[in-house]
């Protein structure tokens, strides 16, 4: 048997849980879209399958202060900026952004040495995944194996919203705990409505034009491929759109790059680490000269790493969710999707 609370209470869960410790959930925003806000009371949860940006924001923040260096005379004082992080919830985490973590978790938590603040993050962070009741038409996770039903348990707390109500099973011990904070606002739960959704939602995800993208030359491949790939003729006509904005970076549950940057702040030096995008022309810029000095390259650098460079580094794993947000942001509708596609039909590879 789950746990449960009935959908029009589920505000009440939200009270008992936001006024202990924070609590984001998707929110609408002025957009018609949503948003990852903080619990507070009239904050209401969003009907959108998708928050704009995913959580991975929690972790991994636009910009965060790495560390701030002062001098007198002589005496340099290095100072660490970070607060101690309080343990937190994120709800309404989709199985995809949930698998974008894991990828991001293997660079900088499972490779030495680790990040620090990431890994600080991650630690304190409790991420209850919510069962996609309704797939769009952008969405692929289900060629990447990743299941929008959370049959396969997701998160640390997998989550369904069914028959009229919120159904919970707890994943991991951090899952533990938070189901032992909320038993007084939930109650035992028939989960024949959680077998049935997920089957519902499994026949949803089989319709979907994009559910069974073909990756067979794809993924973890041996050096003799990977370089076929790479020397494709394809690259020309996938690059010749693109703008450079980096928004397929912007959205993505798994782009991991950054910059980091020194500001005068007049009374010493701030170091400060911020998003980067590998689609734009200073990307890795060095003295000498920029390694990728067309869009060609850089977009080439951009889908290897998501299909071929990534899994061959860590187990066949690809650094795409399938989420769609890519599909959808793109201003000239260019995306992994045709990628993928125009490589399955390169004949020369």
């Amino acid at each position: 048997m789950m746990l449960s609370i009935s959908a029009d209470k589920i505000d009440s869960l939200f009270e008992l849980i936001g006024s202990k410790q924070p609590l984001y959930l998707p929110v609408d925003n002025t957009s018609n879209k949503a948003d990852f806000k903080r619990w507070e009371k009239g904050v209401k949860l969003s009907s959108a399958l998708k928050t704009v940006r995913s959580a991975k924001d929690f972790f991994f923040p636009k910009a965060e202060k790495m560390v701030e260096y002062q001098r007198k005379g002589q005496e340099i004082t290095v100072t660490d900026p970070r607060k101690e992080i309080e343990d937190f919830v994120i709800f309404g985490v989709r199985a995809c952004d949930a698998k974008g973590f894991e990828a991001i978790d293997n660079v900088y938590m499972h490779m030495s040495p680790k990040d620090s603040y990431y890994t600080n993050r991650r630690e304190h962070g409790t991420v209850i995944t919510l069962a996609c009741n309704e797939p769009a038409k952008e969405c692929f996770c289900s060629s990447y194996g990743l299941d929008a039903s959370l049959a396969k348990p997701a998160g640390d707390v997998s989550c369904w919203n069914a028959d009229g109500k919120f159904f919970f099973a707890a994943n991991t011990d951090k899952g533990k705990k938070f189901i032992e904070a909320a038993k007084s606002v939930l109650t035992e739960g028939d989960d024949k409505a959680v077998d049935s959704l997920k089957k519902e939602i499994a026949d949803k995800i089989e319709k979907l034009p994009f559910a069974h993208l073909d990756l067979a030359k794809l993924g973890a491949v041996k050096p003799e491929q990977m370089m076929k790939i790479f020397n494709s003729k394809i690259w020309d006509k996938a690059a010749e759109p693109c703008l450079g904005c980096g928004t397929c970076t912007y959205v993505c549950p798994t782009c991991m790059c950054f910059d980091v940057r020194d500001f005068d702040t007049g009374k010493g030096i701030r170091q400060v680490r911020c998003w980067d995008s590998c689609m734009y022309s200073d990307f890795t810029q060095m003295a000498a000269a920029n390694p990728r000095l067309s869009q060609k390259e850089r977009s080439r650098q951009r889908f290897m790493h998501k299909l071929v460079y990534y899994p061959m580094a860590h187990e066949g794993m690809f650094s795409c969710v399938g989420c769609g947000r890519c599909l959808e942001s793109c201003p000239v509708n260019m995306n992994i999707v045709k990628v993928i596609k125009m490589i399955q039909e390169d004949g020369d590879i």
